[in-house]
Order: structure tokens, then sequence, then C-alpha cells
């Protein structure tokens, strides 16, 4: 290998780190899982991968295609899921792209990697503003509540209760089991509506238990 090959992998490398740096540092900003040092650290080994695929002896493509396997599995380490919610799937997607930006620097593409670390910061910026926009939209979720005792006369009550803090509620099933009532219900309300629902449920001592 010449050194003219060499100089323009090593540029493909600081290419990668500043591409990864840009996107680590609002991952870092925002306190995610994978920041600053561990998003130029998947740019740029995926851009040492692409280089080694590219010049080693008797390379293929079959290490860049393990690339996207590998990072998979980086990536499913930053998913955690709770009773509410899943958490980490951007940053999962984040660190999935990163990568690819890292092998468009690889293979010596270095306008087009930085044109698409300006448009993954841009989807990440502006994502913000998108969600507080659908934040004020109804949404719909199922709500499954358990009284602690049998009598119905609470269903209405609690139907009454959320009516009067901005929910509509639809009543979908009604079981007993065990001696305890067990109502489903399909809940529409903006979002801040519906986490207040969760405040308000906590508090009522009839119920047992929701999700």
């Amino acid at each position: 290998m010449d050194f003219t090959v060499e100089l323009e992998d090593m540029v493909a490398m600081v290419v990668s780190i500043i591409c990864g740096g840009a996107i680590g540092f609002e991952r870092e900003y925002k306190n995610k899982s994978a920041g600053f040092r561990t998003i130029i650290l998947i740019s740029l080994g995926s851009t040492i991968f692409t280089i080694v695929s590219r010049h080693g002896v008797g390379a293929d493509d079959r290490i860049s295609a393990n690339i996207i396997t590998g990072i998979g599995f980086i990536g499913a380490g930053v998913i955690f899921k709770d009773k509410i919610s899943v958490r980490g799937l951007t940053t999962a997607a984040v660190i999935w792209t990163s990568a690819a930006i890292g092998m468009t620097t690889g293979i010596g593409y270095h306008a087009l990697a930085l044109c698409l670390t300006v448009i993954t910061l841009g989807v990440l910026l502006i994502v913000t503003r998108v969600e507080r926009m659908i934040a004020q939209l109804q949404k719909e979720q199922l709500l499954s509540v358990t009284f602690r005792d049998p009598d119905f006369d609470q269903i209405q009550q609690l139907e009454n209760t959320l009516n009067t803090k901005g929910l509509s509620l639809e009543r979908l099933e009604i079981a007993k089991e065990n001696n305890h009532l067990m109502v489903t219900f399909k809940v529409s309300g903006k979002k801040k509506y519906l986490i207040e629902m969760s405040e308000t449920l906590a508090t009522r001592p009839e119920i047992l238990s929701f999700s």
C-alpha cells in the first residue's frame, strides 16, 4: 500500500472522528447512555473495519456486512423496557446510523458522510419540537384497572373522576377474578392528562393495581 492510499485512509478516520464527535456531542448533551466517546469510537471503528475490508489480504465485503450485525448487539444493550415504556430506541438508532456514517467515510465518501451527519443532527434536534407538538394532540392508550372489591359502582365513580380531568373513557372489558373486579378501558386525552391519570389512580384506595 503506498503512502497516498494510507493518507486517504487517515483522512477518512479524521472525518469519521469529526462526524462521530458531532453526533456524540448531541447525545452527551442530552445525557444519553451512548455519549461523546462511545459514538466517536463506534463511528471510527466502523471506518477502520471498512478500510480493512477494502485493503486486507483476501478481504471481501463480509467484514463490512458483519459490522451491521455487531452494531446491532451494541444497540440492543442501550434499550431498556419497563412496565410503562421502552427507552433507548433513539440512542440505538443513533448508534446504527453512526456506524453507517463511519462506513461511508471508510469507502472515501467524505462529503456524503458530513452531509449525513448534518441530517442526523437535524433529525435529533428538530424531533424534540415535533414531539412537543404531538404531545398537544389526542392520544389513546389501554388502561387495565383491578379494584379491591367487586363493587360495580366504583367503575362509574372512576369514569366520572377521569372525565373531569380532560380524559375520555370507553369501557372495553369487565371481568371478576379472586373476588377482584378487573376493568379494561380505552382512554383518550392529551399526554399531560394521561400522565396525571397515573397519579390519580395511584392515590385511590379502592384500586388494587393498574397498568
